[in-house]
């Protein structure tokens, strides 16, 4: 009851709308690996200023809530909400870095279809988001975050199980499975950042 005569403040939906649309340009610079003749490293090299443009909105959003007296709602979750939305850039950043240094020219379909989710993924966020700052209509953004979640779980487990069946080379599965694993832990963060903001909103109704 107490949470509905909280001050508002605004910069902080502004800095969590701000991180998602961040990751939304991200998936969006990772869906460049699925043209005919993508170039890797300069893709690699957009997700870096990409990873530090978010790194940057963090910050921000950690000194607002270490210079102000209060907040929208309490400050551990505003930690781990940015936190959580920062680990999803670093994952996605990681997996266009490995396939730069490990010379991957071509992506197999299973890779293909975890950036598609994790594109659709971050578009769903980015469209929540702003609905934090009056925690409604956001039950839906939970819900197909974790539905989208358990594609990417099947599409990975099945990749491991393309990996494995013997007619790649011991490298290239090593390779291919670190840039998979990367996408994979997006996904999760992906999930996280949900199951915190479904969090928010049960305490603060």
């Amino acid at each position: 009851m107490f949470s509905r005569f909280k001050p508002k403040n605004d910069l902080f939906y502004g800095l969590f709308t701000s991180s998602a649309q961040c990751l939304a340009e991200g998936t969006k610079t990772l869906t460049g690996l699925l043209e005919p003749e993508p170039d890797f490293e300069e893709i690699a090299r957009r997700m870096v200023d990409l990873e530090h443009d978010c790194d940057r909105i963090t910050h921000e959003m950690f000194r607002t809530v270490n210079s102000s007296f209060i907040t929208p709602f309490d400050r551990s979750d505003i930690y781990v909400l940015g936190s959580s939305l920062d680990d999803v850039m670093d994952h996605i950043e990681a997996a266009t870095h490995l396939m730069a240094l490990y010379g991957v020219t071509e992506l197999p379909q299973h890779l293909r279809e975890m950036i598609e989710i994790l594109d659709t993924s971050a578009s769903v966020t980015a469209d929540a988001m702003p609905r934090l700052a009056g925690m409604k209509d956001l039950e839906r953004y939970w819900i197909e975050i974790n539905a989208l979640e358990n594609r990417a779980d099947h599409t990975y487990r099945t990749f491991l199980a393309y990996l494995f069946d013997g007619h790649l080379d011991a490298l290239s599965v090593m390779k291919l499975k670190d840039v998979a694993d990367e996408l994979e832990d997006a996904a999760d963060s992906f999930e996280k950042v949900a199951n915190i903001v479904e969090t928010i909103v049960l305490k603060e109704s």
